[in-house]
């Protein structure tokens, strides 16, 4: 018999906590309903979603258009097996087609972040069978998904607790776009961006190099802007060699740097683009492993080797046109730059008043808040290791503190994500700062000369 410990009290009881110790999932917060970029709980305590759940809900809460859409299809048909077509599916490819890069118009749908990185992996393995080509290249701060592939491509330190894995042999790691922590120390420009040239000579000595796998802007592990030079001096270098490149957009796109996809900022298309979250706002979980045509020809007389019994799922897919929709109507007002260019104002501020931020950097709605004991020496308060060895964390305990002053704000072992959904508006992204300020000043004091 199920015991009756109440709505939080039974899911933590019976359920599993994600990426946590289960004795810290006893009793989650339990939360009854969300509305605009608010979420509540049981007690109507009302919480500012600053990181817009984990930078999925892009559209914030409770779009008319999208719940609309997904209940109309609901009540007409709410799955067919993926060898069939429906208007749903031909409605969602359409719907794409008005937003990807030109170029990049093959999709496969999935459900996931997490299985669009599979399917690219499984793409490109397939392609580079014939020239012996298997490894691929990813990056040190990077997180691509958690299945036992994925995970094997992830540069974080949710990889280590699937280690040692035969999931995926061949992943080599490149260094990072990190300016604020070059792994060369040296500054840009000056630097001649060696992070993107050291790729080249990863390459060339490694043979064998079939694709690698990049976040545009890194998401989780930092919201790493790369210099203007490194994105397309990848592609180059990848192109010379005939390496694929994919570009992770499953944090990046859908508006959250300001443009469709992170990689329309610098003009470049990659051979095959991943994405999710977005996609629907979150509304479904949907995911799209897109590819050029010329990948999708080498398939004409080999069998595309995978699948699932919910790709193209038509109700998980009816989240896409309207979400398009709603996107399109957002840019059209030019709400999106003008707030942007607030938050990003408002988190510079931060930077001036608080000796504890090192660092403040992002593109539109895509925001890292790092913090630091020292800002001469950089000195971090928690690195990867005290995230895998779980000792408490200075950004956990601001985070939980904010919680409880009512605003929800991602952290990770040494900054904080702040990507509120993109129908905010620059009051309530006060509110977040100003809560944020407050907490900030019981970081200071624990700085090298704090006070």
């Amino acid at each position: 018999m199920v015991k009756k410990e109440g709505a939080a009290g039974i899911v933590g009881e019976h359920t599993y906590g994600t990426w946590q110790p289960q004795a810290s999932w006893k009793t989650p917060l339990h939360i009854a309903r969300a509305e605009g970029v608010f979420f509540f709980d049981q007690s109507g305590k009302r919480y500012l979603d600053f990181s817009s759940q984990l930078m999925c809900s892009n559209l914030g809460h409770g779009n008319a258009a999208i719940i609309d859409a997904v209940c109309r299809q609901a009540k007409s048909l709410p799955y067919v097996a993926p060898s069939f077509s429906c208007d749903a599916k031909e409605a969602a490819v359409a719907a794409m087609l008005e937003v990807l890069p030109s170029g990049l118009d093959r999709m496969f749908f999935s459900t996931s972040g997490t299985e669009a990185n599979e399917a690219a992996l499984k793409l490109v393995r397939q392609i580079g069978r014939k020239d012996g080509k298997y490894k691929v290249i990813s990056r040190y701060r990077s997180y691509h998904g958690s299945t036992a592939a994925s995970i094997a491509l992830t540069g974080d330190p949710r990889r280590w607790a699937a280690e040692p894995s035969s999931a995926l042999p061949g992943v080599i790691f490149a260094p990072d776009a990190y300016c604020y922590r070059c792994p060369f120390g040296l500054s840009h420009p000056q630097c001649g961006i060696r992070c993107a040239e050291y790729v080249e000579y990863m390459i060339e000595e490694e043979g064998h190099v079939a694709a690698m796998i990049v976040e545009p802007v890194v998401g989780t592990n930092g919201i790493i802007v790369p210099p203007d030079e490194y994105l397309p001096r990848i592609r180059e270098i990848t192109r010379k060699h005939g390496v694929l490149l994919i570009a992770d957009e499953v944090m990046s796109g859908w508006y959250r740097t300001g443009t469709a996809f992170a990689v329309d900022r610098w003009g470049v298309v990659p051979d095959i683009l991943t994405t999710a979250k977005g996609c629907s706002g979150a509304y479904t979980p949907v995911a799209v492993t897109v590819t050029s045509r010329a990948i999708k020809d080498a398939f004409e007389t080999m069998a595309f080797s995978h699948g699932h019994t919910y790709t193209m799922h038509p109700l998980v897919l009816s989240a896409i046109p309207p979400a398009v929709a709603e996107y399109k109507k957002l840019v059209a007002t030019g709400r999106l730059k003008e707030v942007s260019d607030h938050l990003g104002r408002r988190l510079r501020e931060l930077a001036d008043r608080h000796a504890s931020v090192g660092d403040v950097r992002g593109l539109g709605h895509f925001w890292a808040v790092e913090l630091v004991r020292d800002r001469t020496t950089k000195e971090p308060f928690h690195t990867k290791a005290d995230k895998a060895a779980l000792r408490p964390l200075m950004t956990s305990k601001i985070s939980a503190t904010l919680l409880e002053r009512g605003v929800y704000l991602s952290n990770w072992y040494n900054h904080f994500v702040v990507a509120p959904p993109l129908i905010i508006r620059e009051a309530e992204v006060d509110l977040g700062i100003e809560i944020l300020d407050e907490a900030l000043t019981l970081v200071d004091r624990e700085t090298h000369g704090g006070h």
